[in-house]
């Protein structure tokens, strides 16, 4: 059966082998394991973000999406601002504001 998933690059182990998570709406609904050779070369790193064809568990077709690993890495940047902003507040002392 084929399946078309948003793909995520995890990682990519010793340079050899590639971890990608495939999601759905926005949830992680599976992990494929695979030569990291056989992720195309724009997308060959941590973050990268395709659109997938799966078929028996087979990657069958990769679309590189760089606007959408941009737009996930800018959303990520602004939610560790905003923690890391909140966290510098709550460790000021009363006498330093």
């Amino acid at each position: 059966m084929t399946e078309t998933y948003s793909a995520v690059v995890d990682r990519i182990v010793d340079g050899e082998t590639a971890v990608l998570l495939l999601e759905r709406d926005g949830e992680t609904v599976d992990e494929l394991t695979m030569a990291a050779e056989a992720v195309p070369e724009p997308g060959r790193h941590e973050g990268a973000v395709f659109e997938v064809t799966v078929d028996c568990g087979t990657v069958e077709r990769f679309d590189y999406q760089p606007e959408t690993e941009a737009d996930r890495r800018d959303s990520a940047q602004r939610k560790f601002d905003r923690l890391s902003k909140r966290l510098g507040e709550d460790s000021k002392r009363p006498d330093e504001e």
